[in-house]
């Protein structure tokens, strides 16, 4: 079996950035650090990620990035071995990030979690077709964000301004180094490069219908705590 229908082996956890939306609570801690359902948001990626089997992760820091590195050390508690990619003085932002972190994520294909968002997403089914350079996991669009981010053909992810019905991009896809060619090291988002790769029909998805909640606010942050108190006393 070649890399490109395997699970991939080497994940990145998106974690540089500043949480603006959250403050104060991300004044003095990294929103990664926050806790969900008992346990920093962060353990619950990495722990779901040593479960999938993926054995090397990548952790990108900016904003107080020493508290995660401190809290995850080298990652052997999980089982994993942890890198860590420092963007200072600021946040690359999501492309930036992980184009820096290249060199530990390629060859082959690799996923990548968005730090603040807490999901049941099965890391473990994830694949990538051959003939794509990225996939994207879709949800349902969230009260907060009513007009999505992508359309989505029953396998392409597309425009919002196709006839395709909008969902959400639920900040877990898988990549390969070619979706990146061209670019330089710097701070670049990611929507113009995953445009380019849905114009040239690379660009595939899949709809999780699951748990999903983008940790975005206070106010969400505490719903989701409370919803996940009441389903474990069910």
């Amino acid at each position: 079996m070649n890399d490109s229908a395997q699970t991939p082996r080497r994940a990145m956890i998106l974690a540089a950035g500043r949480g603006e939306r959250m403050r104060p609570l991300t004044d003095t801690m990294p929103k990664p650090l926050l806790v969900v359902g008992g346990q920093p948001l962060i353990h619950h990626h990495v722990a779901a990620l040593a479960r999938a089997g993926i054995d090397t992760v990548v952790v990108n820091l900016a904003w107080l990035g020493e508290q995660i590195r401190d809290y995850l050390q080298d990652g052997s508690r999980y089982g994993i071995h942890i890198t860590y990619s420092q963007e200072s003085p600021a946040a690359l932002e999501t492309a930036g990030g992980i184009f820096r972190a290249l060199r530990w994520l390629a060859p082959g294909p690799f996923l990548v979690v968005n730090g603040d968002i807490y999901t049941d997403i099965p890391f473990w089914q994830l694949r990538i077709p051959p003939q794509a350079d990225s996939h994207l996991v879709l949800v349902p669009n969230p009260p907060q964000h009513a007009a999505g981010d992508f359309g989505f053909d029953g396998r392409h992810a597309t425009p919002r301004a196709g006839q395709a019905p909008s969902y959400t991009f639920a900040g877990v896809g898988l990549y390969r180094e070619s979706f990146f060619e061209g670019c330089r090291d710097g701070a670049f988002p990611l929507k113009p490069l995953l445009l380019r790769s849905m114009g040239a029909g690379r660009c595939t998805a899949q709809v999780h219908q699951g748990l999903w909640e983008d940790v975005g606010t206070p106010a969400r942050l505490q719903a989701l705590n409370q919803r996940l108190a009441a389903l474990q006393r069910v």
